[in-house]
């Protein structure tokens, strides 16, 4: 089955062999094998690959990955190097020039937000090409609620950024005292700037990670190197 080569092996331990998941581990092998899906099939669980729980400081909820060739690799609003910006992810750089001062990078890889402690989390974590939400109801939604279950029994506290409705839902499920639950709209062109510019969440999230005796996160992506400096 599902192997994550971290402690959420532990953590998920008994999930993957529950009759939703198994359903959908079936559906799933007949989206791959007819259709086009992303992410590949390697990178469905990058998100848990890259953050072990123990290390997880900041979960960011997306909905479903990218649905455009080469966008998605397992992490929410990131997509590979090479690939343009999308929207949703040009504002989120936005937000942090305005907040922390941080420079909009030339790629929206984030990678290192994940190996910081950032937990870049979909609701659903696959998604037929050009086909928008295709993969929804059909067990996802379950297992990263068991996700969030999870997280909010972490005895370390955690920053929840919850951007849009669709995120905003899981919000019940974080009941610990001892956590932050930071809401704003979707960073998406269309309700941006209904709420989600000068959020300061990057900011509230470094000051709280601050008071709780935690690192902060250096949100600061880095430029891609061009192909001629990396050839150097």
């Amino acid at each position: 089955m599902v192997t994550l080569d971290n402690d959420w092996d532990r953590v998920l331990d008994g999930e993957f062999q529950k009759e939703y998941y198994l359903q959908l581990r079936e559906f799933l092998k007949v989206q791959y094998g007819r259709y086009t899906v992303y992410p590949n099939m390697y990178k469905i669980f990058e998100a848990l690959k890259l953050t072990p729980y123990s290390k997880v400081k900041v979960v960011i909820l997306g909905q479903d990955p990218y649905h455009g060739p080469r966008q998605a690799h397992g992490l929410a609003f990131s997509v590979q190097k090479g690939v343009a910006i999308p929207p949703s992810l040009l504002n989120i750089y936005k937000e942090l020039e305005a907040d922390l001062g941080c420079f909009v990078p030339n790629n929206g890889d984030l990678t290192p937000w994940a190996e910081q402690g950032v937990l870049l989390l979909n609701t659903s974590l696959t998604v037929r090409a050009g086909q928008a939400g295709s993969h929804r109801g059909r067990g996802w939604e379950i297992f990263t609620d068991q996700v969030i279950h999870h997280l909010n029994r972490k005895e370390t506290p955690v920053v929840f950024l919850l951007w849009g409705s669709n995120a905003k839902q899981k919000a019940r499920y974080i009941t610990n005292p001892h956590h932050l639950v930071l809401t704003a709209v979707h960073p998406s062109p269309l309700s941006a700037y209904r709420g989600f510019f000068g959020c300061g969440h990057f900011s509230k999230t470094n000051e709280f990670l601050r008071k709780t005796g935690q690192e902060p996160i250096d949100w600061q992506i880095p430029n891609m190197e061009s192909v001629s400096q990396a050839g150097v």
